[in-house]
């Protein structure tokens, strides 16, 4: 069988311009690199190193060159933040959350809850946690912090059916 989309040149020309894109985007990449490492950066940059254990690199703010006209980001439009790792759990009686929060102080944590989401916000952490369960009882909602662990727990409505509520099904 002939595959007819093997020696389509729109395929050829597709390819042939991703390789070309691919290999201008890396030139530029490793043209930044080398003046950030030898000299100051133009002053419409604001450049700062990362050199932690595990990360390295830098974060870099400014302004890049696209055509004839400048793409300007403003200082603090761009936020450094991160998504910690969460585990939510639904159990019978309740859902949990449990969510890494290092170097974060418990006065810094503000947790929101609503219908069917839970909201953090920690320093340069920030998640929406989409809850499994729509029967939750957000009046008695428990939430502890310890160890850079946030722990939320949300217990479920538990609806008692009451004697006059119980209804008899004949059975045909």
């Amino acid at each position: 069988m002939i595959d007819h989309y093997e020696d389509d040149e729109v395929f050829r020309d597709i390819n042939s311009f991703y390789k070309r894109l691919m290999e201008r985007m890396f030139r530029e990449m490793e043209d930044f690199e080398r003046a950030i490492g030898s000299k100051p950066v133009n002053s419409q940059w604001d450049v700062k190193s990362i050199n932690k254990p595990g990360v390295r690199g830098y974060v870099a703010r400014g302004g890049f060159q696209f055509g004839t006209k400048p793409l300007i980001f403003p200082k603090g439009a761009v936020k450094e933040q991160r998504e910690p790792f969460t585990d939510v759990f639904d159990k019978e009686e309740n859902v949990k959350i449990y969510m890494e929060l290092p170097g974060a102080d418990k006065g810094d944590i503000k947790l929101n809850v609503a219908e069917g989401l839970a909201e953090v916000k920690a320093k340069s952490f920030f998640k929406t946690v989409k809850l499994p369960a729509g029967n939750l009882d957000f009046e008695k909602v428990v939430a502890n912090y310890k160890n850079g662990v946030l722990e939320v727990i949300i217990p479920k409505i538990k609806k008692a059916v009451k004697e006059e509520e119980k209804r008899t099904i004949e059975i045909e």
